[in-house]
């Protein structure tokens, strides 16, 4: 690990002050589950290192008739027990899989969601689009994307929260770069797949700090997360399904259906939607539903199993957010 500078801010405004608006100079530390074996295996070099754990305003859960506030460097273990996430299992589901106290206390919302890709290949120093994907391509590709592999990323976006999250109509609040500057956005639009090298799986900006993550209400919103693991430890998912439904009596009005795990971003299936919208939710709609979110699948060389891995996932998470019998494990 490299020398570097280290700062502990106490304001949002000391926070933005520290940052550089030059990739790679500076990168921000909260949970640091993530960013401290990234430093020591020298995948990431910083001059300065601004810790925000000590800034208050990124901390806390508070809820009102808008819906639920969620600070950026809230412990995964807060939100676990938080009553105001009561009406949005999806997102305790997904924390759950973490299965490991270790990760959820330690571990943050805004860290969660912005970690580095769990990609070997990234992690033992190729780079991310390695060889503008060539090397993923012929190599070893058993964990990687099945979606949005067209491209030199082939990476798989490594958040457990972000489909149960996107699902569910959150938005990010997003301060900088200046004191005063500050945007809302759906966190949907928040993931891109990077184009070339040193650009971030976020549209942050280097001197950009993700704040608060913002919940609309969850009454009437039925949802849930469903994950395909090795097993019961915490490695990431093979594939992973979150859904939030609307219901009008025992059809389904609306619904969301975000895959994680199968591709550079999490990945929403409109074909799953508009096979289950108009219909009542039993075993054969869901069925349905995940057969039509693989069917632009494009699996790699050794990961083509994971397109029956993602079906089932969105089939058991339909099923789970209707409260029926998902038959699995």
């Amino acid at each position: 690990m490299k020398t570097f500078d280290y700062a502990a801010p106490e304001h949002e405004a000391g926070v933005l002050e520290l940052l550089s608006p030059t990739p790679g100079e500076t990168e921000l530390l909260a949970g640091g589950t993530d960013l401290i074996g990234l430093m020591k295996k020298l995948i990431v070099n910083p001059d300065r290192v601004v810790n925000i754990m000590e800034v208050q305003s990124l901390c806390g859960i508070s809820a009102d008739s808008t819906g639920v506030n969620i600070g950026a460097t809230t412990r995964l273990d807060d939100l676990l027990e938080a009553p105001e996430l009561n009406g949005y299992p999806s997102i305790k589901q997904a924390i759950r899989g973490i299965n490991s106290p270790q990760l959820q206390q330690q571990g943050t919302l805004g860290g969660e969601l912005c970690q580095r890709p769990r990609c070997w290949y990234f992690r033992n120093g190729h780079g991310l689009l390695v060889h503008a994907g060539r090397m993923v391509s012929a190599g070893e590709n058993r964990f990687h994307s099945i979606f949005g592999n067209d491209g030199a990323a082939k990476f798989v976006h490594p958040s457990r929260l972000a489909p149960a999250l996107i699902a569910l109509g959150a938005q990010v609040r997003i301060a900088g770069p200046g004191p005063i500057d500050e945007t809302l956005l759906p966190l949907e639009v928040f993931f891109r797949t990077p184009m070339h090298v040193g650009q971030r799986e976020h549209i942050l900006e280097p001197n950009q700090l993700l704040t608060h993550i913002h919940l609309p209400p969850a009454d009437e919103i039925a949802n849930a997360a469903y994950e395909v693991r090795h097993g019961e430890g915490p490695d990431y998912p093979l594939v992973a399904a979150a859904t939030a439904l609307w219901m009008t009596g025992e059809r389904v009005a609306a619904a969301k259906i975000v895959l994680g795990h199968v591709a550079p971003t999490p990945w929403v299936s409109q074909q799953a939607v508009e096979s289950l919208v108009g219909c009542v939710v039993n075993r054969d709609t869901a069925r349905a539903a995940g057969e039509a979110a693989v069917v632009e699948a494009t699996p790699l060389s050794d990961n083509g199993y994971k397109v029956r891995l993602a079906r089932v996932a969105v089939e058991r998470a339909i099923l789970l957010a209707a409260g029926l019998e998902t038959g699995g494990f």
